[in-house]
């Protein structure tokens, strides 16, 4: 089996002050969310990953042309990145907002939330991390709340799909996360969760899903 640990190493040093708290945004499309966020957060840095070219181009340059000095873009599959690139505890927030539903049966492999995707999520935030959660895809939030509640509840149990070496690491009965309310940035407009072009386009008439996984402290 590959060593996951072999190709990570401390990305905090693409940003000008490394010693600041580090935030993920996992698929960040045109960049509003982080274009937005970070002028209004100058004391955390923000890592926008999106896969698709022109997307990712396109928000790197209005980042560029905004002059933000703690927001960066990289292009890659962040899922990828983060199982084989990043330490673990390194982040302090994952954003995941209106990403791929995927709706084809086939094709649910594809889905960001998974539970290999949750116990990665674990080990990468630090203790008290979260991972935000906005959806706007009924099915999709089915499914990301089944996967949630195995991940929030029920950790004392033995077996899958909590992995062994977090169930063995938490008090009796504790979960490796906990779920809270979402609360929306206050930039954001009436009715919106994060005010991405993607949701104030789509989400006119139908509120988004929204969930907050605080990891155990």
């Amino acid at each position: 089996m590959s060593d996951r640990a072999a190709g990570r190493f401390d990305f905090r040093r693409w940003f000008a002050d490394p010693g600041l708290p580090l935030e993920v945004e996992i698929g960040s499309g045109k960049g509003t969310f982080l274009l937005e966020q970070s002028p209004r957060s100058p004391q955390t840095n923000f890592l926008g990953i999106e896969w698709e070219h022109e997307f990712y181009r396109y928000a790197a340059d209005r980042l560029r042309r905004r002059g933000v000095g703690n927001a960066r873009m990289l292009c890659a599959d962040a899922v990828d990145f983060l199982r084989w690139r990043c330490p673990s505890g390194l982040v302090s927030v994952l954003h995941l907002y209106f990403s791929d539903p995927w709706p084809k049966n086939k094709h649910h492999k594809n889905r960001v939330v998974r539970h290999d995707f949750l116990e990665e999520a674990f080990r990468v935030l630090g203790a008290g991390g979260e991972l935000r959660v906005v959806t706007d895809h009924d099915e999709l939030w089915a499914w990301d709340m089944e996967h949630f509640e195995a991940w929030t509840s029920g950790a004392g149990e033995r077996g899958r799909p909590v992995p062994a070496w977090i169930r063995d690491g938490l008090p009796a009965g504790a979960a490796p996360f906990s779920m809270k309310p979402f609360s929306p940035p206050e930039w954001v407009g009436d009715g919106q969760m994060v005010g991405t072009n993607y949701e104030r386009k789509m989400c006119v008439d139908k509120p988004a899903h929204a969930c907050v996984l605080r990891r155990w402290v």
